[in-house]
């Protein structure tokens, strides 16, 4: 059995995390370290700690979840690498392809695992699409439109700062990006076109919408908001056919869901718990089971180069 310790206990902490590891075979929540004891209480650790370091320090603590802000990643990624716990970071792993490469470099120096917590790439049904997609069941893909709206956070929320890492496309246009990748097999794309708005004037993006291109392959129209309703769409069109995400395309989990490809192909999934996915894979890899479904670091570091390119593109006025 693996101790799991929390750093950070906000809304994913509590609404997804502590309860996945609480219902897995297999992981403890041994700890939790926040800002905010009450909050760190809640999710029902057999301790809870008011510093970060602290719970690093724990010998007991096996595998640390990360739940901080974005720009705090790195800094704590790899000081619970250095401390010699294997970490789950949630995403984005990292602000910019150079923070994801440090980061890796330093998870192989200290031999221990980091898993960017991406947990709907652990769902049955993002498997089977990457998977049927991979295997040539739509001919090659020629182009994919890859959409996620988002409900506004309130004013003061940390995805409003910029300098917080905060913004659409870190926050849910990453999982319309990281799905327009894994259609395309992980090819590395150009950025012909890129357009933000700003709920105001120095804040973090609001709206992002994009057009990838992937040389000798097709595009991908990509678009993200935190503005209004939740809506998430997601439809790969290949030479010999497409395959759709019945909506929700990325969040899916709680509810049942289906995957459409040409030619009435349908498959239907039950309800999940992902998350709890996630947290069984990573506890068993962590305890060296390596059959353990993990999202690859290569995959995390394409992702992270293909949102730098995108910002390189807006900052270049393109």
């Amino acid at each position: 059995m693996a101790n799991w310790g929390f750093l950070g206990a906000g809304s994913i902490a509590a609404s997804s995390l502590a309860p996945a590891v609480h219902a897995a075979h297999g992981p403890r929540l041994h700890a939790v370290a926040a800002t905010d004891a009450r909050r760190a209480r809640a999710l029902d650790p057999a301790r809870v700690y008011p510093d970060y370091g602290d719970l690093l320090d724990d010998p007991a603590v096996d595998i640390v979840y990360i739940a901080l802000h974005n720009s705090a990643h790195r800094p704590w990624v790899e000081r619970a690498l250095r401390a010699g716990k294997h970490v789950l970071c949630e995403k984005p792993l990292g602000l910019t392809a150079a923070e994801v490469a440090a980061m890796t470099a330093t998870a192989r120096a200290t031999g221990r695992l980091l898993v960017e917590a991406a947990w709907n790439r652990w769902h049955p049904r993002t498997r089977d699409l990457e998977g049927l997609i991979a295997r040539g069941a739509i001919g090659t893909v020629r182009s994919v439109t890859a959409r996620f709206d988002g409900l506004a956070p309130a004013p003061g929320n940390y995805r409003r700062d910029a300098a917080l890492g905060g913004g659409a496309l870190y926050d849910v246009g990453y999982y319309a990006v990281s799905a327009a990748l894994a259609a395309f097999g992980w090819r590395a794309p150009n950025v012909l076109r890129a357009e933000q708005d700003h709920w105001q004037p120095g804040s973090a993006d609001s709206a992002t919408r994009v057009l990838l291109e992937f040389p000798g392959r097709g595009t991908a129209e990509v678009g993200c908001s935190l503005v209004g309703a939740v809506s998430e769409t997601f439809t790969a069109t290949g030479t010999d056919g497409s395959i759709t995400l019945a909506p929700p395309a990325y969040c899916a989990g709680s509810a049942a869901s289906d995957l459409t490809a040409t030619g009435a192909d349908r498959r239907h999934y039950p309800a999940q718990n992902p998350y709890r996915l996630m947290v069984e894979a990573v506890d068993s890899a962590a305890r060296g089971d390596t059959t353990a479904h993990l999202v690859p670091l290569a995959q995390s570091l394409l992702i992270a180069t293909t949102l730098d390119a995108v910002r390189g593109h807006l900052a270049g006025g393109g």
